[in-house]
């Protein structure tokens, strides 16, 4: 089984969680190093999958809409990690941690997973 790869939404691009995530060895990416800012949330989830990336954002809203869309359709994607914007840095890192060594990424495929479920330690 393989590990989560991480694509990090534009609203969630903070340089330090990112570079936290990369020294931990998470194989994270962002939007912006794929120079994919302003693109749709759709155009986004394309990419993640396109990249075997589950997609993390703080959009719930349009994510779950477009989780839905992708069921109905019977479309795929590599997962959506939604987590709360009132998460410090370090409690994100804890709950990535913690949603990593619980699921592979085969796990990840077609989930919408937020991130309060996995409590960080």
């Amino acid at each position: 089984m393989s590990e989560i790869r991480l694509l990090i939404d534009e609203d969630v691009m903070d340089h330090r969680f990112v570079g936290a995530l990369k020294a931990k060895g998470v194989d994270v990416t962002t939007v912006g190093e794929l120079s994919r800012t302003g693109f749709s949330d759709e155009e986004q989830l394309t990419i993640a999958t396109e990249q075997q990336r589950a997609f993390y954002t703080f959009n719930v809203g349009d994510f779950c809409q477009l989780h839905t869309l992708y069921i109905t359709q019977k479309r795929t994607h590599s997962g959506i990690i939604i987590s709360s914007q009132d998460y410090s840095l370090g409690e994100q890192m804890r709950r990535v941690l913690k949603l990593m060594a619980t699921k592979s990424a085969q796990d990840m495929e077609n989930q919408l997973v937020f991130l309060s479920a996995y409590l960080g330690e």
